[in-house]
């Protein structure tokens, strides 16, 4: 296979919409950031972001690049039929299973506009466990009673799994994939980021914690139902403030993802 360079694919800026280029940069910097914050897993999961002015299309990394390579100009655009829109002159193309996760999702939730999907060891750990993620922490219970929990049945590589999907995660924006990962949704690239960087961090604390063979200090009902509902009724979305931070870090560091 040839080897590609993703700084030598052609900007594509001037040739697609301005909203498409917007969401483009965002996910590209999604990639980015998950693989800085430690939760790429090579080029086995993905990251999608639907393109705000063509609803029945969306944005995934070739099948074969690097998180930390992906670029605005590299990502693949389909439909959610799986119709191949654009490519870049690569040889990478679909991922099976990242086709049939994230389109089960867009064709099922015109709110979702990104979608990330991680295998970290954390999340794969807690994924395995059948009490799920526990309220243990502050950061859990902004999850807690809000996450959807859909079991195994192989790698979701047939179509087919689509319709399951999307049922077991219906209305929610968190999933933990039994014996495989997480999920998150968002009506943004940044808001489904920050969530997952928020599960992430409350499934490796609940981990250790487990791990320390001692009894557990489990907040009372009325405490978790208290922090639960002050997160659900926040003041703000996730991401609005912690977004463009990010991108500032990235822009010192990493400015060839606008690329």
């Amino acid at each position: 296979m040839t080897v590609v360079n993703p700084l030598d694919i052609a900007p594509i800026q001037g040739s697609v919409s301005a909203a498409e280029w917007q969401a483009r940069v965002d996910l590209a910097a999604c990639y980015r950031l998950c693989d800085r914050y430690g939760m790429s897993d090579m080029i086995y999961t993905h990251i999608t972001a639907r393109v705000p002015d063509a609803p029945d299309q969306f944005l995934i990394n070739p099948n074969g690049m690097l998180f930390s390579e992906i670029t605005a100009s590299s990502l693949l655009k389909v439909t959610i039929e799986g119709d191949i829109l654009y490519r870049p002159d690569t040889p990478y193309g679909l991922h099976p299973a990242g086709f049939t996760i994230h389109s089960s999702i867009y064709r099922a939730r015109p709110d979702a506009m990104g979608v990330m999907h991680t295998h970290t060891v954390a999340g794969m750990a807690v994924s395995a466990l059948k009490c799920g993620l526990l309220p243990l922490t502050q950061t859990a219970t902004r999850f807690y009673g809000r996450i959807a929990y859909h079991d195994f049945r192989g790698p979701e590589r047939d179509p087919s799994e689509r319709e399951a999907l999307a049922r077991s995660i219906g209305r929610h924006n968190y999933c933990i994939l039994r014996n495989h990962g997480m999920l998150t949704i968002g009506e943004s690239v940044a808001e489904a980021f920050i969530a997952m960087w928020g599960m992430e961090r409350a499934c490796q604390a609940q981990l250790q914690a487990m791990a320390c063979n001692t009894e557990l200090e489990m907040p009372s009902e009325d405490v978790v139902a208290k922090s639960c509902a002050t997160y659900e009724h926040g003041s703000r979305r996730y991401g609005l403030l912690e977004w463009p931070g990010l991108l500032r870090q990235l822009d010192r560091t990493d400015p060839d993802f606008r690329s």
